[in-house]
């Protein structure tokens, strides 16, 4: 009797329990507690996370190549990095931006619709989740990460892959920022045009440079591989793309920090665009 008496007190507690978490005053604490910028960890462990699966499947390519040979083609190693930048876009744009790379990061803050104070960070995750991927690829591969990487191709020089990296980047970050736009605002299907032009991008961008347009995903493997030759390259030809970018769309559109691309920048977790008067 007694036994049955604490189950129904047990069972009892755990209803009482489960209405509170559904009580509309808990739950509309529990969305201000997610909105507040103290939560700002949720952006950086989503960006460390998208960057990771992003360079999983950029440097995993070249890594299984080499491992299975005549197993996967150029043309699939290219289009599986944009097909899974749009998965990330779908899944995690909302909490973060999904920059995943830190000239998206640097052009997004130049444009206005990202604060600088948050720059710092999302690099530093975008950075770590690339070499984590690039860790894991040694591990579980076992050849080494430089396989991964990008380089400049035999026969040309570092100059003509820094060239070919900036226009690439400009114009990953120009439809990237079209995108973000107020005026040409497409929602989620702005992952369908950041994922088809980083596939095609790399179809014909590739054999000269890479195609990388990412720091970060160079970074990682080649931090893991120690071989940082030609790394400059990968920053400086991205970075230079990305503020080129900028400049397009500041004559296209117009001064940045509205609504829509501040939105589109900084996911929906306490996003602050600096024009909130404009669209």
């Amino acid at each position: 009797m007694t036994e049955t008496k604490n189950m129904q007190q047990e069972r009892h507690g755990k209803g009482a329990g489960l209405l509170e978490a559904l009580d509309p005053s808990r739950l509309e604490e529990m969305v201000d507690d997610f909105h507040d910028p103290s939560q700002e960890w949720r952006r950086l462990f989503s960006e460390l996370l998208g960057t990771f699966f992003l360079v999983l499947v950029a440097a995993g390519g070249g890594m299984m190549g080499q491992a299975f040979p005549n197993t996967i083609g150029r043309g699939a190693a290219v289009v599986a990095p944009g097909l899974m930048v749009m998965a990330i876009i779908l899944f995690m744009g909302k909490v973060s931006g999904a920059h995943l790379n830190p000239a998206v990061s640097i052009a997004f803050a130049l444009r206005g619709d990202f604060l600088w104070r948050r720059v710092p960070g999302y690099i530093v995750v975008q950075l770590i989740g690339a070499t984590l991927a690039a860790l894991f690829l040694r591990f579980v591969i076992g050849v080494s990460a430089t396989y991964g990487s990008n380089y400049p191709a035999a026969g040309h020089s570092a100059g003509d892959a820094f060239v070919m990296e900036a226009v690439l980047t400009l114009g990953l970050v120009s439809v990237i920022l079209g995108t973000a736009s107020g005026a040409q605002n497409v929602g989620l299907f702005g992952a369908l045009g950041v994922g088809a032009y980083i596939a095609l991008a790399g179809l014909w961008g590739s054999p000269i440079s890479g195609g990388s347009m990412n720091p970060a995903r160079t970074f990682g493997p080649d931090l893991v591989g120690t071989d940082f030759a030609s790394y400059w390259v990968y920053v400086a030809g991205p970075l230079v793309g990305a503020v080129v970018a900028v400049g397009a769309a500041w004559v296209l559109r117009g001064r940045g920090g509205g609504r829509s691309g501040s939105a589109a920048a900084q996911g929906d977790l306490f996003t602050q665009p600096s024009s909130p008067d404009k669209t």
